[in-house]
C-alpha cells in the first residue's frame, strides 16, 4: 500500500486537468440540465472503471448517480459496501466562471465549486484507479453515489442516500476537511428550518391606527422570544435569519413572516425544541400565528463507531503518509448526517483541503492532492479487506 502515493504522484496533472473539466462544468442545484451535464462527466471520466445507474430524484432537481467500481478481486464475500457519498450540485449559478474562472496560483487550484466539493470526487475517482492499478484487491462492493440536491437540502435524494447507506458497512463523505489543515468531521450539528408566519389586521396607520393589530410588531416579540431558546452549552442555536412583511409605511401590517434556522448537537435536544416552537402564542390575541417546518438533518453525533473509523484513517494516514490527521466537528450539515443518524460508521470532510467555501476565494490547496486522494485509497482498501 506504500506504493500508493507515488502512483498518486504521477497522476497529479491528470487530476488537476479532470478537476478544471468539472469546475468549468457549471452545476447549479436549481438548473437541472446543467446538474445532469455534470453527471453525464463523471460516467465518461469513470468510463471502464464503474458501472453507472442514474436514479431519478423525488425532488424537481436533477438526477443522482451510483458508480458501481470494478476493482481487483471483487469477490464481494464480505458484507455491506463502501459507499462513498458526494453531491454534483454548487451554490454557484450559471455564468459564475466568467467572475470566478478556474486558475492555478499561489499553490492552489480556484474556482466555483472546487472546494465544495468537486475536488472530493475527483479524489475518489483517482482512489479507485490506483486500487486497480496497482492490483490492490477489496472484498466489498465500493461504490460511488452522488446526489443532485445537496446545496438545497437533499429533500429528493434523502430516501435514496439512505437506502444505500443501510446495505453499506462504513460511509466516506467527500466533503472538504475543516480548515487549511483538513481535519476529518466526526461530528456535525443537525439543521432545521422553520417558519413563523403572523396574520394580523391592516388599517390605516393615521386614520383608524387602533382598529389594527400589527404582524409586524406581534412578530418581533417573537422574534425575541425564538432567540432566547438558544443554549450554547447544549450546541444549540436559533437563528431568525430572514424577516419580511408589511406593505408600506402607513399601513398596520396584517401580515409578517421570520424564517428561522435551528442547529442541535443532539437529537434528543430537537423534539423539546420542536414543541416549543409550535406551541407559540400570540402576545395581541387579536393576531394568529402559523408555525411549520422541522428537523430536515439529524444531528451526525460522535459516536464509538465515527471514532473507530476516525481512528483507522488517522492510522493509516500516520502510518503509510507520515501524516498527522485530525477530527474535528462542525455546525454545517451534509449527506454525512443522514447516514450516520442510521447508525452507520460514517467518516467526513474527506474531500478537498482548502477553504472558502461558497465563497468568492474557494480554493484547494495543491499539496493536499496527493495525500488525499491516498488516504481515500489506503481507507478503501482497509475496510475492504
Amino acid at each position: 500500500m506504500d506504493s500508493i502515493p507515488a502512483w498518486m504522484e504521477g497522476r497529479r496533472e491528470e487530476l488537476i486537468a479532470l478537476l478544471r473539466e468539472m469546475v468549468e462544468c457549471e452545476s447549479p442545484s436549481d438548473d437541472a440540465a446543467s446538474v445532469n451535464r455534470f453527471q453525464e462527466l463523471l460516467v465518461a471520466r469513470s468510463a471502464g472503471l464503474a458501472r453507472p445507474k442514474f436514479t431519478k430524484s423525488a425532488g424537481a432537481y436533477g438526477r443522482n448517480l451510483l458508480l458501481d467500481f470494478a476493482l481487483p478481486e471483487l469477490r464481494r464475500k464480505a458484507p455491506g459496501r463502501i459507499l462513498g457519498v458526494g453531491h454534483a450540485d454548487t451554490v454557484w449559478g450559471l455564468g459564475t466562471l466568467r467572475s470566478m474562472p478556474f486558475r492555478r496560483a499561489q499553490g492552489r487550484l480556484w474556482g466555483p465549486g472546487v472546494l465544495d466539493m468537486k475536488a472530493g470526487l475527483a479524489f475518489f475517482l483517482y482512489a479507485m484507479k490506483a486500487l486497480r492499478e496497482l492490483e490492490l484487491p477489496v472484498t466489498r462492493k465500493v461504490s460511488l453515489w452522488v446526489v443532485s440536491d445537496e446545496e438545497v437540502g437533499s429533500t429528493g435524494s434523502r430516501a435514496q442516500t439512505e437506502a444505500l447507506a443501510r446495505e453499506a458497512c462504513a460511509v466516506l463523505v467527500l466533503e472538504p476537511g475543516t480548515g487549511p489543515k483538513g481535519k476529518l468531521k466526526t461530528a456535525r450539528k443537525g439543521v432545521g428550518n422553520y417558519a413563523i408566519d403572523v396574520h394580523g389586521k391592516a388599517a390605516h396607520a393615521g386614520v383608524d391606527f387602533e382598529a389594527g393589530a400589527s404582524a409586524i410588531v406581534e412578530l418581533a416579540k417573537q422574534v425575541v422570544r425564538v432567540a432566547e431558546f438558544t443554549d450554547l452549552k447544549k450546541g444549540l442555536t436559533v437563528n431568525p435569519g430572514v424577516i419580511s412583511g408589511g406593505t408600506r409605511t402607513n399601513v398596520v401590517a396584517a401580515e409578517a413572516r421570520a424564517e428561522v434556522d435551528v442547529r442541535v448537537a443532539r437529537l434528543r435536544d430537537s423534539q423539546p425544541l420542536d414543541r416549543k416552537l409550535h406551541a407559540l402564542k400570540p402576545f395581541d390575541k387579536r393576531c394568529a400565528l402559523e408555525v411549520s417546518g422541522s428537523l430536515n438533518r439529524p444531528p451526525m453525533e460522535r459516536t464509538p463507531a465515527i471514532v473507530a473509523l476516525f481512528r483507522a484513517a488517522k492510522n493509516l494516514a500516520e502510518t503509510h503518509l507520515g501524516r498527522a490527521i485530525e477530527e474535528s466537528s462542525t455546525g454545517g450539515g451534509s449527506d454525512g448526517n443522514f447516514t450516520a443518524a442510521l447508525g452507520v460508521p460514517t467518516l467526513d470532510g474527506i474531500g478537498g483541503v482548502g477553504e472558502g467555501a461558497h465563497a468568492a476565494h474557494e480554493s484547494i490547496l495543491e499539496d493536499r492532492i496527493v495525500d488525499r486522494v491516498a488516504l481515500l485509497a489506503l481507507l478503501v482498501r482497509h475496510l475492504g479487506q
